[in-house]
């Protein structure tokens, strides 16, 4: 029987994060939630759960385990809009809750991870980094920023055991883009805008994200995975 890993997910209680934690914890893992609530989880003796506000500046982050194996930094935001009408504030907003709040987390969890011997940092990003998209210009600028950290640190904490990689997901049917996927007529839009026909499921994407956190992941650094119904490199012809 293979020992217990410790697992640290951010974001664990709602859309990807949470059907992440729910994977981890059928595999027989424990799981130490950071997010605003808890009302979405279901009781388990393997998890645990501490309230944590990634969107503000400098946020407490306390109550993690000794030894991290796997971290998974999901928070995240969508503010879509046209260019010309952004403030500043949304930029910064954007920033702070994609980017600063991962970097909060890894320098919290750092000695964790390094006790560990082996572990996994995961990150995510969106499809609309590599693919232009209109009124993208604040999620996309901070995304981006995160796919630099992920191979910044990947390359830094190489020696150390220490694995981090990130997962660009195109538009996936989470409280998140509830807004985005509220009435048959944009599920159907969203839907033709992937080869593959369909939008993605929370599910699927945290899939890819438990091989990445675990030891069948071990050979993986530095990338940025595209799971996203083909929308980042297909294109269909009628």
């Amino acid at each position: 029987m293979l020992p217990m890993r410790n697992h640290v997910i951010a974001g664990g209680s709602s859309g990807i994060g949470k059907a992440l934690t729910e994977q981890l914890l059928a595999a027989g893992d424990r799981v130490h939630v950071l997010a605003r609530s808890s009302r979405a989880l279901e009781p388990h003796r393997n998890l645990h759960f501490v309230e944590v506000d990634f969107s503000v500046p400098s946020p407490s982050i306390q109550g993690l385990p000794d030894e991290i194996h796997g971290l998974a930094y999901c928070p995240g935001s969508i503010q879509l809009a046209p260019f010309h009408r952004m403030k500043e504030d949304a930029f910064l907003s954007d920033y702070r809750i994609n980017v600063l709040g991962a970097v909060h987390l890894i320098q919290a969890a750092l000695p964790a991870l390094k006790k560990a011997g082996q572990s996994s940092v995961l990150l995510f990003s969106t499809v609309a980094v590599q693919t232009g998209m209109p009124f993208h210009a604040s999620i996309a600028s901070a995304k981006g920023a995160v796919e630099g950290l992920t191979r910044a640190l990947a390359a830094e904490f190489a020696a150390s055991g220490i694995r981090v990689n990130a997962i660009a997901p195109s538009l996936t049917q989470t409280p998140l883009a509830e807004r985005l996927l509220n009435t048959p007529e944009k599920v159907e839009a969203s839907n033709k805008r992937h080869p593959i026909g369909r939008v993605g499921q929370p599910d699927e994407v945290a899939a890819l994200a438990a091989l990445l956190l675990s030891e069948r992941g071990s050979w993986m650094t530095g990338q940025i995975l595209h799971i996203d119904g083909g929308m980042s490199h297909l294109r269909l012809f009628a």
